[in-house]
Parts: C-alpha cells; sequence; structure tokens
C-alpha cells in the first residue's frame, strides 16, 4: 500500500496542474453547460460577471483564517509552549501519535494555526534524537488536523458560511436559510463521529509508525531541530520606535479584548464564536498580544500573506459559478442547480443521501481542494436534493465536511505549508496519509449514514 501511495503522489506531482487551473476549467464547463440547456449569452455572461464579486467578504474571512492561525503558531510564546510539549513523549511511537492528537484538536480550533503548530512541534520534537522518531510519520500525523477532522470544528467554511447569512450567495440563501452551529458541527451526532475520527486516525498512526532500524530521522533528511524564532531587532531610526514598542499593542489589546468580552457577554458563546468576523478577530487580538511588539505582528503577518494567495484569486471564481448555477435558466426557466439536484434525487433517497454525497464530494474534492470554495459550488443542488428528499440540512453540511477532508490526505495542494516548515516532499508523507484514507473511507461513509439515520427533516429557516 505505501509502494501504491508513493507512485500516486509522484504520478500527482509530476501531472496535477496547480488548482487555478481546475477552478478555471470548472467555470467554462458550467458555462457550457448553461449555454447547452438553452441559457443565452447574455445571462450566462451576466451571471458569472455579477457572481464573481459575490463572494468578497467570504474571501477575506477565510484568506484571514491563514493569517490568523499562522501568526498565533509562529509567536515567540506559542514557540516556547511548543518546546515544553515537545518534553512529553517518551518514545518515537508515542511523539508521532502525540502529534497526530495535538493537530487534529487544534484543527477544530483553526485549521490554519494547526498546520504550522504541527510542523513546528515535529521539528521540536526532532531536537530529541533519543527517541528515535520517524520523520515522515511525525510529518504525516501533522497533517491529520486538515487530512482528518477539521471541517468538523469552528474553522469549517461550510458550516460558517452557512450560520452567516451576510455571507452567503443569495441563491443559496433562499434554499437553505440558516443552519448555526447547534445544527451543523454541535449534534451529538457531529460531536461522536469527530471523537471516533480522531481515535481511529490514532490508531494508524500508531501501527504504521516505523520502528527502530526502519525509522528514518530528521537527521537523515538533513533537517535540524525547531527553527529559531526570529531575533528582536532594534530599531534603526527615531520613526522606527513604535513599531518595536509594546505601547500600540497594549492599547489595541484594550480595545480589541474589550469588544471581544462585550460580544461573548451579550450572546451565546456558540453564537458569538460561529461569526466569522468574531472569529479571525480574535485570532489576530491574540496573535498581536502573543507578538507583544508590532514589529514582530507585522513580520508573522508578511509571512503568512503567500499562502492566502490561492484563496484570493480561486474564490471570486467560484462565485461566478455559484451564480452560473443558480441564476443562468435554460430555455425552460430551470437552472443547473435545479437540473444536478434532480439528478440527485433520482440516484440518492433519503437514506443513501449522506454515502451519494458523501462519495461524490470526495471525489470532487481532488479536483476543487478548497473547502469553502467548493461548497459553495456544491451546495445549491446538493442543499435542494436534501430539502426534497427530506433529509436535515445540517446533517448534509456535516456529510459535506466529513467526505470532504478525505481527499486532503492525498492531496498535495494544503500540505504546502507543513511541507514549507518540515523541509520534506509530499511523496515523502502520502504513503503514511494513504493508508489513513483507506480506513477513512469506509469508517466515514458508513457512520454518515448510520448516524444520519437519527435525524429527522427541519424547514429551512430564514434570517
Amino acid at each position: 500500500m505505501t509502494r501504491a501511495a508513493l507512485r500516486s503522489a509522484a504520478w500527482a506531482e509530476r501531472w496535477f496542474p496547480d488548482a487555478y487551473v481546475f477552478a478555471a476549467l470548472a467555470v467554462i464547463v458550467v458555462a457550457a453547460a448553461a449555454l447547452a440547456f438553452g441559457a443565452s449569452p447574455r445571462a450566462t455572461v451576466a451571471a458569472f460577471g455579477e457572481g464573481y464579486w459575490s463572494l468578497i467578504p467570504f474571501t477575506m474571512q477565510m484568506a484571514f483564517v491563514v493569517i490568523g492561525g499562522y501568526v498565533v503558531a509562529t509567536a515567540p510564546a506559542v514557540a516556547r509552549g511548543i518546546d515544553l510539549l515537545a518534553r512529553a513523549p517518551r518514545s518515537g511511537r508515542g511523539a508521532v501519535c502525540y502529534v497526530g492528537l495535538l493537530s487534529m484538536l487544534t484543527s477544530l480550533l483553526s485549521w490554519g494555526f494547526s498546520l504550522v503548530f504541527g510542523g513546528l512541534l515535529v521539528r521540536a520534537l526532532a531536537k530529541r534524537e533519543e527517541l528515535g522518531m520517524d520523520y515522515r510519520a511525525a510529518g504525516a500525523a501533522a497533517y491529520l488536523g486538515l487530512g482528518a477532522v477539521w471541517a468538523m470544528g469552528l474553522s469549517s467554511s461550510a458550516a460558517q458560511l452557512q450560520a452567516n447569512p451576510a455571507s452567503m450567495p443569495p441563491g443559496l440563501l433562499q434554499i437553505t436559510g440558516v443552519l448555526p452551529f447547534t445544527q451543523t458541527i454541535l449534534l451529538w451526532q457531529s460531536l461522536l463521529l469527530t471523537a471516533i475520527l480522531i481515535l481511529a486516525s490514532l490508531a494508524v498512526c500508531w501501527f504504521t509508525t516505523p520502528r527502530g532500524a526502519a525509522a528514518r530521522t530528521a537527521r537523515e533528511f538533513g533537517v535540524a531541530g525547531a527553527p529559531a524564532p526570529p531575533a528582536v531587532r532594534r530599531p534603526a531610526r527615531p520613526g522606527d520606535w513604535l513599531e518595536y514598542s509594546p505601547l500600540l499593542t497594549v492599547l489595541l489589546s484594550l480595545l480589541g479584548f474589550g469588544w471581544l468580552a462585550h460580544e461573548f457577554a451579550s450572546k451565546p458563546a456558540v453564537g458569538a464564536i460561529a461569526n466569522l468576523n468574531t472569529y479571525n478577530f480574535l485570532f489576530l487580538a491574540l496573535g498581536l498580544l502573543l507578538h507583544w511588539r508590532p514589529r514582530s505582528f507585522l513580520d508573522a503577518v508578511a509571512r503568512a500573506v503567500p499562502s492566502t494567495a490561492g484563496v484570493l484569486i480561486q474564490f471570486p471564481l467560484y462565485g461566478g459559478i455559484a451564480y452560473l448555477l443558480t441564476h443562468a435558466a435554460g430555455a425552460d426557466g430551470a437552472t443547473l442547480a435545479h437540473r444536478l439536484s434532480s439528478v440527485f434525487v433520482r440516484i440518492a433517497s433519503q437514506d443513501s443521501f449522506a454515502v451519494v454525497m458523501g462519495a461524490y464530494s470526495a471525489v470532487l474534492g481532488f479536483f476543487v481542494p478548497s473547502g469553502g470554495g467548493k461548497w459553495i459550488i456544491e451546495a445549491p443542488y446538493v442543499m435542494q436534493a436534501a430539502n426534497e428528499l427530506q433529509v436535515h440540512l445540517g446533517w448534509a453540511v456535516q456529510v459535506y465536511n466529513a467526505a470532504e477532508a478525505l481527499p486532503n490526505l492525498i492531496n498535495p495542494f494544503w500540505m504546502l505549508p507543513l511541507l514549507g516548515v518540515l523541509g520534506l516532499k509530499a511523496r515523502d508523507i502520502v504513503g503514511f496519509t494513504f493508508i489513513q484514507l483507506l480506513v477513512h473511507i469506509p469508517l466515514v461513509l458508513g457512520l454518515l449514514w448510520l448516524l444520519g439515520l437519527t435525524l429527522e427533516y427541519v424547514p429551512p429557516v430564514m434570517p
């Protein structure tokens, strides 16, 4: 299985284009389909143009998820905390499972934080040569947050979008209504599914980690221990003084955390954190405080921004696709979203919807590796099908969330930030994540079907 995984990764690295190419091709395919079903050229180009900028608020929110997570994970205080955490494991195999557990738990708070935090923890553990830790297996474990459970947590793009009507395309809002976290990630069925996935992932880590002579340590990859935090520089001119003084940090933190205290005091905690603006504000405020000096904070932001390039350039295309699906009506007045939902209704029943949708979403996710962007593409027709089949709408979101993570386990797109921290290539870790994928596929689809039987349909609730 590992040899097959390594061949698959090598093939993907050689032949797979950038994810932007898939997004652009998707626009062309959807536009061509709209024209083929009778939509006028004018209606088609109008739908694409109107949709292109429709997701700007959500695009910026997703970019700040990456920036906020990176800024917090690279703060000097967090680096010292990582060094303390690295003292706990007593064996190489235990260290790999330890990395996997912390990676998955932190991803439930923020997938952006989890990627960087997991990589830095592996580097810190690599300094403990007495562990004999397999560096590849540890790197794969650090990726489990994004590859296994991230979409079941607070930074789930689909759950966040559905809880924020202002971020949704109007056509989607009419289909799904507003779905608060209590109907998606906080369902007891969702929490149970998440717990089972964490335990299963750790079991795979335990049984697949090489030991003894078979283990390859960081030294064999030419990687040293955890990178040292950037040295604190001194102001080079009088105008730099405020950049290196904590004065602005203290004043801004008083304002920021004061507002956060008001927000959480005036609303239920679940409702407050479900607001993407509040969620991102919390991470930015915490990152500013942890970096203490504005210059350190700004340098961390500058290092994080390149990781947002794919989000910034691709999400407008996803907005255009969403409008093409829901606004470019054919000759008979039916949109592509309506036609696709009819296909789902024909091939799925209320009982089999979770398996059919989960399998479809997982396959599509390999070509469109963006949880939020892909949800905008899928949601109009799969949620319409859920309405017609009387499937619990919040569980339909969770079906998407659980299945969407599956292709991440072998898709090198989201591995890049982690691999940059680790100094590895995708082929070094995908052999281990491929085995995780083989275990997760039947487990995820089976649990989605079984737990879905315990939920009843609730009609869309409009804001």
